[in-house]
């Protein structure tokens, strides 16, 4: 299983959320460069970076940030927030993005997206499902599309799509464990995905049981700050499977 730390930004700087409030903004760093060559450092490869401030623009609005840390770490970044038109997509990955997590444009415009999964392929292109109490929540997590997550998860799937951030709102930010159920049902119910697994992780027994559900990656964000989690802790967990 793949560790993928995150990286969320807003006004240029490295902050954590809890439950996507924008009210509970907590800044952790001024140079969110700095975070990831801190990651890089440890041996991670990737990394999840989320622009909030595109989230709620609707429009890219870090990309500086996006490719600073994509040109000078050697980090895979997948990027997600605020990717609404065909420019912002092109600009991801001109910025440096190895991929691209598509959550509220998924629910808005899905011939799009699907387009651009047949344009770009399944190994850049993540469907982003993020749930709150199990229904599809969007922009910035601030609007109930009313769409069942396992639904929508498997629309997509069926047609095309490998990869699933699936986050818990509830979960983010509160260092209260993963949302291991849904997880276990979105495996059962569709055993072919790759399902990268994204709120709630603070421990390292999160982490195990995560890979042991069949999650193929892991987004790690406030145990990380919080120093609930060492980044020592995450080289090591990373040299075992090897």
């Amino acid at each position: 299983m793949i560790l993928v730390p995150a990286i969320d930004i807003i006004n240029g700087q490295c902050v954590r959320l809890t439950k996507g409030d924008y009210d509970t903004k907590k800044v952790y760093s001024k140079s969110p460069l700095e975070v990831a060559k801190a990651f890089e450092g440890a041996g991670l490869t990737h990394v999840h970076v989320v622009d909030l401030d595109g989230a709620r623009a609707k429009h890219i609005v870090n990309s500086k940030v996006l490719e600073a840390i994509a040109t000078k770490t050697s980090l895979q970044v997948d990027f997600g927030g605020g990717i609404k038109s065909k420019i912002d997509l092109q600009t991801a990955f001109d910025c440096g993005a190895s991929m691209v997590t598509l959550g509220s444009i998924a629910v808005s415009n899905p011939e799009l997206v699907l387009e651009w999964l047949e344009t770009f392929g399944t190994e850049k292109i993540i469907l982003g499902a993020d749930a709150k109490d199990r229904r599809i929540a969007t922009h910035g997590w601030e609007q109930d599309s009313g769409i069942d997550v396992l639904d929508f998860v498997k629309n997509y799937t069926q047609k095309g799509f490998e990869h699933v951030l699936c986050t818990d709102v509830a979960k983010d930010g509160m260092l209260a464990g993963p949302s291991l159920e849904l997880y276990y049902e979105l495996i059962a119910a569709m055993p072919d995905i790759s399902l990268i697994a994204s709120g709630g992780i603070t421990t390292m027994d999160d982490i195990y049981q995560c890979a042991e559900l069949g999650c193929s990656a892991a987004v790690i964000g406030k145990a990380i700050y919080e120093g609930k989690i060492a980044l020592k802790e995450l080289e090591n967990y990373q040299l075992e499977q090897n």
